[in-house]
C-alpha cells in the first residue's frame, strides 16, 4: 500500500472487479471514492511514479451481507443498547464486510417493534445498512431455530408497525407463502403481508416454509408484480431466505419451494440467498445453483449469529439457547441435545472462500457477496471496484484471509 497526498490510497496486485480478474492490477483511491483501477503497468501519472511492489495480495470489493444475527459475542435479536449492535457489526466489518443488514428473528410483537427501533437508529448512524426480519409469519414445520410459539398469521397491520419502526430502513422479510394473510387471494389483494412490505419498501423473502412449488410461484409472481408496480421499490425482485434451509426438500413427485425458486431465479425475477459455509449446503449443491441461475441471482450471506469470530461455547439467539462445537451451531433442545443448525458462525468471506473452494470462478463468488446484494438493498455506490464509487475495499492473502479494510477509503481498526 502506499500513500499520496489529498488522502490517495494505491492497492497493487490481483484486482477483481465485477466482470473479470487483473493479475497484476493498480487500485486507487481518493477520498472516499475510487478513482482509478487498471493494469499496473498502465498507470497514468502521477501514479505511475509511485507504484507499489508487486504483490501476491487480492483486491475484493468490500462485500455485503444481506442476512447477519450477530458476531463477536453480541446478538441483534438480544441487544438492547447501540454497543451491542455496534460489536457485532465491527467484528464483521474487520474481516471485509463494508456493508451488514442486521437481522432478527421471530419473537412477541413488542420485542420485535423495540429491537426495530434500536435497528433503525444503528442504521440511521451508519453502522449497519438495514433491517430484515427473518419472522413472525412462518411455518412451523420449517421452524429450523425459530421459536415457533412466537409464529403468527399474516399481519398486514403489524408489517405497518414494523415499517413505522424501521424508519425507512427495512430491506427484506422472510415470510411463508402458505400461512394465511401473506399471500392474497383475488378477493382480497390490496390486503396481504406482501402488499404491505411492497408499500413499505421492503422485499418479501420465500422462507421457512412448507408450501407447494404452486404456492411459492404465486406468491413470487405477486411479490414481482407488486414491485414492478411500485416507483418505491429498492429492488426488482424479491429474494429467498436461505435456499433449502428451512424449506420442504425437493422430491421428484413433489418439488416444493426449492425448484419454484431455482426456476424464478432463471428467469430474472428472485434472487436466491446461499448460506455457502461448508456446513448449510453441500459445496456440489452450491456449483450447482451457481451454473443454474448464475452470479447476479445469487446473494451469497453468513446468517451469522453471536458466535461469529468466537470459541465454541453456549451463545442466545433470541429465545432459542444455542450451543456451538466443532465450529457447528445448534439449538439446545429441552434434554440439553443439540437440534437444528442455528445459523452460521463465519464472515462472509469465509464464505466466498468456500464457494470458491467449491468450484465457483472467483469472480462470480465475489459477485454474489458484493454486486448481487447491492442491488438488492437497491445501494448504486458501493458493491464492486469501479471508479466513482464508494471506497469499499478488501485486501486479502493467496489463502483469501484479510490483510485490509478501507470503509469509504479510511482503514478499518
Amino acid at each position: 500500500m502506499s500513500t499520496l497526498p489529498e488522502s490517495e490510497i494505491l492497492l497493487r496486485g490481483r484486482v477483481v472487479t465485477p466482470t473479470d480478474v487483473l493479475p497484476d492490477g493498480l487500485l486507487v483511491t481518493r477520498g472516499s471514492r475510487i478513482a482509478w483501477i487498471g493494469p499496473a503497468d498502465e498507470a497514468p501519472a502521477p501514479w505511475n511514479e509511485r507504484l507499489p511492489e508487486p504483490s501476491e495480495d487480492t483486491v475484493l470489493p468490500g462485500l455485503v451481507d444481506l442476512h447477519c444475527h450477530g458476531g463477536g459475542g453480541a446478538s441483534f435479536p438480544d441487544a438492547t443498547t447501540p454497543e451491542q449492535v455496534a460489536t457485532a457489526a465491527a467484528e464483521h466489518l474487520r474481516h471485509g464486510t463494508t456493508t451488514l443488514v442486521a437481522s432478527l428473528v421471530t419473537a412477541p410483537r413488542d420485542v420485535l417493534l423495540e429491537r426495530t427501533a434500536l435497528l433503525a437508529q444503528a442504521a440511521q448512524d451508519g453502522v449497519i445498512g438495514g433491517i430484515h426480519l427473518e419472522g413472525p409469519f412462518l411455518s412451523h414445520a420449517r421452524c429450523g431455530a425459530q421459536n415457533p410459539g412466537d409464529m403468527l398469521p399474516g399481519d398486514p397491520a403489524l408489517v405497518g408497525e414494523v415499517v413505522a419502526a424501521a424508519r425507512g430502513h427495512l430491506v427484506t422479510m422472510t415470510v411463508a407463502p402458505e400461512v394465511a394473510g401473506v399471500c392474497a387471494t383475488a378477493a382480497d389483494a390490496d390486503d396481504d403481508v406482501l402488499a404491505a412490505l411492497v408499500a413499505g419498501g421492503a422485499l418479501p423473502s420465500v422462507g421457512h416454509t412448507d408450501a407447494s412449488a404452486a404456492q411459492v410461484e404465486a406468491a413470487v409472481d405477486r411479490a414481482f408484480d407488486l414491485l414492478a408496480a411500485s416507483p418505491a421499490a429498492r429492488s426488482g425482485r424479491p429474494t429467498a431466505t436461505h435456499l433449502f434451509n428451512g424449506m420442504r426438500p425437493v422430491h421428484h413427485r413433489d418439488p416444493g419451494p426449492v425448484l419454484a425458486c431455482l426456476a424464478a431465479a432463471a428467469r430474472g425475477e428472485l434472487v436466491v440467498e446461499l448460506v455457502a459455509d461448508g456446513t448449510h449446503l453441500d459445496p456440489g449443491t452450491v456449483a450447482s445453483v451457481f451454473d443454474l441461475v448464475g452470479a447476479d441471482a445469487v446473494a451469497l450471506v453468513t446468517d451469522a449469529m453471536a458466535a461469529a469470530g468466537m470459541a465454541d461455547g453456549d451463545y442466545q439467539l433470541g429465545p432459542m439457547a444455542v450451543r456451538v462445537a466443532d465450529g457447528v451451531a445448534r439449538i439446545v433442545d429441552g434434554d440439553g441435545e443439540p437440534g437444528a443448525i442455528a445459523g452460521g458462525i463465519g464472515h462472509l468471506l469465509d464464505v466466498v472462500r468456500a464457494t470458491v473452494d467449491a468450484g465457483v470462478p472467483v469472480v462470480d463468488a465475489v459477485r454474489a457477496a458484493s454486486v448481487t446484494p447491492a442491488t438488492v438493498l437497491g445501494l448504486h455506490d458501493v458493491g464492486g471496484l469501479v471508479v466513482g464509487l464508494r471506497a469499499d475495499v478488501l485486501v486479502v492473502d493467496a489463502d483469501l484471509r484479510p490483510q485490509l479494510v478501507l470503509r469509504a477509503g479510511v482503514p478499518v481498526g
